[in-house]
């Protein structure tokens, strides 16, 4: 990669059907028990918000965002592994919120699993807080995991 390309700043767009191959090869890489193709196509399908995060012309993130009823509800996020760990996922996290306000959101939830600590410490910095728990929620290697259900109020960002 060229000195100029590293340094372009990554950049949000709408996603699209023919994203979802590339979303899916990070998806599989992130999550071992991850959302399909058809999941992703039916988002689209259905409109919620959804979002690609790219740097030059390659797609290195994502986030899928349901708002209605005064309630957002992040529904899937993930940035590439090998782009990790520089603030990206905050980043995309802040496009999420600002977009579930310009939907009137007044409250964001998302559920994560206990093991997830990178984004339970994402999350707690970006003033989520725990408001539940779903018992068994997530498929495990070995079982199931459970859902931390996390919520954050909007008031504080504009539109």
């Amino acid at each position: 990669m060229s000195v100029a390309r590293e340094r372009l700043e990554p950049a949000l767009r709408p996603m699209t059907d023919s994203d979802v191959d590339a979303v899916m090869a990070i998806e599989q890489q992130v999550y071992p028990h991850g959302w399909t193709a058809g999941i992703f196509h039916d988002c689209l399908r259905v409109r919620y918000s959804c979002w690609v995060m790219e740097q030059g012309a390659q797609l290195i993130g994502y986030g899928i965002l349901s708002a209605g009823g005064g309630e957002a509800h992040i529904l899937n996020i993930a940035i590439d592994p090998g782009f990790q760990g520089k603030g990206l996922g905050r980043r995309l996290m802040e496009f999420l919120l600002q977009t579930a306000r310009h939907h009137r959101a007044d409250t964001a939830f998302l559920e994560v699993r206990p093991s997830n600590r990178v984004a339970l410490h994402l999350y707690d910095t970006m003033g989520f807080n725990q408001v539940g728990l779903r018992r068994g929620y997530y498929p495990a290697d070995k079982g199931r995991e459970d859902a931390i259900i996390m919520a954050r109020e909007l008031d504080d960002m504009e539109y």
